[in-house]
This record gives C-alpha cells, structure tokens and sequence, in this order.
C-alpha cells in the first residue's frame, strides 16, 4: 500500500496536470493564422528594384547600339546562368564579354547586376559607376547604373550614400517629347 506522503505527491501531480490541461483549453479559438507570404529570394528582390528604377516610357530615348555576335552570345549565356541562378557562369560569361569589349556600358552594367547577386557589394558599385560614366547620363541605363550603386550602399549598410544614390535614380530621366 502506498504511504500517505507518496498519495500527496500523486494527488499534486494529477492536480498540477489538471491546471495545465485546463489552461490550454480556455475556450476561446485561436485567431486564423493568415497565409504565409510567398518568400522573396534576394535576387528577386534586387531585380525588382532595379528594374523598377529602370522603368518604362515610351517617350524616352533608349539608344541600342548594334552588338558583336560573340559579345550578344556571352549575354545571352549569362542571361541563362542568372535564370538557373548560377551566378558565378554569368560572371564568367560576362567577364569574357568585357575582354572583347571593355567600355561597353550595358556589359559592365550587367556584370554590375551579377555582382551585386554574387553579394560583391564593393565590386558592383564600381561596375555600375564605370558603366555611368561611360555611358548616357539619361534614360533607362542609366537608373539601372543608379540603383545597382543604391542596392550595393544599402548592402553595406551606407544609408546616407544610398539615399544620395536614389536621388540620382530620378536625375536620370529627361522628359519627351509628346508624339502625336
């Protein structure tokens, strides 16, 4: 038979257990959880940014030059890597299109881009600044040059600068003409 003082301890026990149960079911629901939102990986993120700095507008002036076969192959390639998120392919990619043609502003701003995936802040800033200043100071291309140094400086935890970036963002766009 059991002593009194091991009753005691299994009446507390069963009491203890009582309470807990009884705590956990007070009565009132759980509010709904929402749905989860869908995670945004950081390329995404980072290519919806500068793609929306970049912008649409008919009524601007977007020069394409003609390309080298070979250097539209390589962007191609790269373009492909990216999609299958394998960066460092479209780096290589890229580089080798530098070499053919070094101070093309559209490469070096892609290889911007790349860096900036690869998480090679410094390197992506300075790619983007180079392509800047080779290139247009107005139109697309130019805010892309803009928001890949915005998105490097914020990577890095530069506030201020990349607030100074931003505004450059909206420097780049010149009003058109109204086509009738």
């Amino acid at each position: 038979m059991p002593s009194v003082r091991t009753l005691s301890r299994m009446r507390l026990a069963a009491a203890s257990l009582l309470l807990v149960l009884g705590a956990c079911s007070t009565g009132t629901p759980l509010p709904p959880q929402a749905p989860a939102l869908p995670r945004v990986a950081p390329e995404q993120r980072l290519a919806a940014a500068i793609a929306a700095a970049a912008g649409s507008d008919d009524r601007e002036l977007a020069v394409q030059p003609l390309r080298d076969p070979e250097v539209q192959d390589l962007r191609e390639t790269a373009a492909d890597a990216i999609r299958a998120h394998d960066y460092a392919a479209a780096a290589e990619s890229l580089n080798q299109a530098l070499l053919i043609v070094a101070d093309d502003p559209a490469v070096l701003q892609e290889r911007a881009e790349v860096a900036l995936l690869q998480g090679e802040d410094e390197r992506a800033e300075t790619l983007a600044l180079r392509a800047f200043e080779l290139g247009s100071k107005v139109g697309p291309l130019c805010r892309r040059h803009w928001a890949v140094v915005e998105q490097a400086r914020l990577g890095r935890g530069l506030t201020q600068d990349a607030q100074s970036a931003h505004v450059q963002i909206a420097a780049c766009t010149v009003a058109g003409f109204e086509r009738m």
